[in-house]
């Protein structure tokens, strides 16, 4: 699935609360995302490779998965 990340989220991670979140780290959360989302929903718990935990929000567009937000722990 294709993974569309906004420039709200990318300017995130550049944060306090994000730091050691990569790019990477939000495609791979992303895609253990099962079903189908057809709203903006809150998908908590994942790990990134450096143990930061973070919460992404999401939801299913027709070009692909649309990452609206990143909430780090």
């Amino acid at each position: 699935m294709r993974v569309i990340i906004t420039d709200h989220a990318k300017k995130r991670l550049k944060d306090y609360r994000q730091d050691r979140i990569t790019v990477a780290d939000i495609i791979h959360a992303v895609n253990q995302i099962p079903g189908h989302v057809p709203t903006a929903t809150r998908f908590r718990g994942f790990i990134s490779k450096s143990g930061r935990v973070f919460d992404v929000v999401a939801k299913d567009i027709p070009n692909g998965r649309l990452v609206i937000t990143i909430i780090g722990k």
